[in-house]
């Protein structure tokens, strides 16, 4: 376990770290003849629990300021969990509820549906595919852009859907499917054979995304013109506005000001792929422990009839 902690001390402050199952496992002390303003420290210790024997590493950045009579009994603790352990753990948690069923990862151009679902297929131990990536392989072409150049993006559409009928007689997957796959109910029915997860991202920071790594791989985006953040946001308001009550289908939903508001950071591009990827757990948790509830009481229900 990895623990970064900012810290506003007074005089003499006790910070205690608790170990497996809130047990105590070691107090730190900072006495008292801390001077006007210390440089940035960092202080690293390695220790054993004596519980399950395993060793723990906490590190430590502190800033030290002597307080003035208004800040006495100030404060202020900030402690970032490593989040490769919060994943592992919550993915043990999901992996029951799942039971092999497959992850569709839907949302727009931009969204972040390859990267987050490489870091759930790692932790679930399941395949992870990406269906531009298969029609681009099925039709022998390089990129989606030269498929809607040289063929058309309603045979794109119709390669597309024959991905996903495959994908959906297999298990144990995760699939970043193309922006535009939710527009075909057929791809709907596909894609209910698992559980499908919207990754819901702002408009605005879609297209900083966008912009920054250009638009020459986005054939949607070739028709506007401007600047690439321009072109991005103008395509990417339309697309929103035709695609959105497609992607409100999901089983579950992402929202990443979500994510960020409730980490306290003004702008979703702060996230990490792994803060995304541990919410889209929660989210698939939530999900299949309402199903199994609902399940359990038609059961009952039909038992006592």
């Amino acid at each position: 376990m990895e623990v970064s902690a900012g810290l506003s001390l007074q005089p003499c402050s006790w910070i205690g770290c608790d170990g497996p199952r809130g047990r105590p496992s070691g107090f730190l002390k900072f006495s008292k003849g801390i001077g006007e303003e210390r440089k940035f420290q960092r202080l690293s210790l390695r220790g054993a629990s004596e519980w399950d024997n395993k060793a723990i590493q906490l590190g430590i950045s502190c800033c030290y300021k002597k307080h003035g009579a208004s800040a006495v009994g100030s404060e202020n603790v900030h402690v970032v969990a490593d989040e490769a352990l919060v994943i592992k753990r919550k993915s043990e948690d999901v992996a029951p509820y799942l039971n092999g069923r497959c992850i569709y990862l839907v949302g727009m151009m931009g969204s972040g549906k390859t990267t987050v679902g490489k870091i759930l297929s790692e932790v679930l131990g399941y395949s992870f595919f990406d269906s531009d990536k298969l029609v681009e392989q099925s039709v022998g072409m390089s990129s989606v852009a030269q498929i809607f150049q040289e063929r058309s993006e309603a045979f794109f559409r119709d390669s597309e859907s024959e991905v996903l009928r495959d994908l959906s007689a297999m298990h144990r997957l995760v699939v970043a499917t193309g922006g535009g796959a939710v527009i075909r109910p057929i791809n709907w029915k596909y894609m209910k054979h698992g559980i499908t997860v919207w990754l819901d991202v702002p408009l605005e920071a879609l297209a900083r995304r966008i912009a920054a790594v250009g638009t020459a791989s986005r054939p949607l985006l070739h028709q506007e013109s401007g600047d690439p953040f321009t072109k991005a946001f103008t395509r990417l308001t339309t697309l929103a506005e035709k695609r959105g009550d497609a992607y409100a289908n999901a089983d579950a939903r992402v929202c990443l000001q979500h994510i960020a508001s409730k980490k306290g950071h003004e702008d979703v591009c702060s996230l990490t792929p792994t803060a995304i990827a541990i919410e889209a757990l929660l989210q698939i948790e939530s999900f299949l422990t309402a199903v199994d509830a609902k399940a359990f009481n038609q059961r009952k229900s039909y038992l006592q009839a």
